[in-house]
């Protein structure tokens, strides 16, 4: 059984500390920033990139090695750093001022860990092994990613729009949930990922969102023209 509850954090405009400036706090780093945080790297060293993204403003970089107190006000850490003794030290820290913390690579000094994860659009899936097996939890990913292809990142677009609509249908709760699971269970991914556009006209229209489809369909071409 595990010992870890799934979570999406909400991180946007959270300080987030990243200890290290090497290869591995840099993919962290920019993980990140996807997520909309302000992230601050407490390092000697940085690469290229990370030093690029500091003279951007893009990041809060201290030029020195952690010191304990660094993780005042940070809402989150990531240890990215080989050395053992610093490794140990900001769990430590972390642990006294209930901040999360995430060592990599040393599961035994993570109060959370970092699932390896599928994006299309606004659909994420998070992929754990609980640190069993880092490896089996990449093999996962890599058989969805064939499986939820980037036609989900359009049908997720526009189930969003649709959802909308429906919540402001004058219907009973049972109708509105009755109508968004036969969408949520339709071909809809199917059709989009063989281009067959008439056959979604068709479930748009006979649900009642033949406004969607001019929408929906320039939608489609600009992806398809990036």
């Amino acid at each position: 059984m595990t010992e870890y509850y799934p979570i999406f954090l909400k991180l946007k405009d959270k300080l987030c500390l990243v200890i290290g400036g090497g290869r591995v706090a840099e993919r962290k780093v920019l993980s990140l920033l996807k997520c909309g945080a302000k992230v601050k790297v407490i390092s000697p060293e940085l690469t290229p990139k990370l030093k690029d993204l500091f003279e951007k403003g893009e990041i809060i970089w201290e030029k020195r090695p952690y010191k304990k107190g660094d993780l005042e006000r940070a809402f989150l850490v990531i240890a990215a750093t080989n050395d053992p003794v610093v490794q140990e030290e900001v769990f430590k820290e972390a642990e006294e001022k209930n901040i999360p913390c995430n060592v990599v690579d040393k599961p035994e000094y993570c109060s959370f860990i970092v699932p390896s994860t599928i994006e299309r659009g606004e659909l994420v899936i998070a992929i754990s092994t609980s640190g069993a097996s880092p490896a089996l939890a990449r093999r996962l990913r890599e058989f969805l990613e064939t499986t939820f292809g980037k036609e989900y990142e359009i049908y997720l677009s526009l189930m969003r729009r649709i959802r909308e609509k429906i919540l402001k249908m004058e219907l009973s709760s049972e109708e509105k949930e009755e109508k968004l699971q036969r969408l949520a269970l339709s071909p809809l991914p199917i059709y989009l990922k063989y281009g067959d556009f008439e056959l979604i006209k068709t479930i748009l229209e006979k649900e009642g969102f033949s406004e969607l489809i001019s929408d929906f369909f320039s939608s489609d071409k600009a992806s398809k023209d990036t």
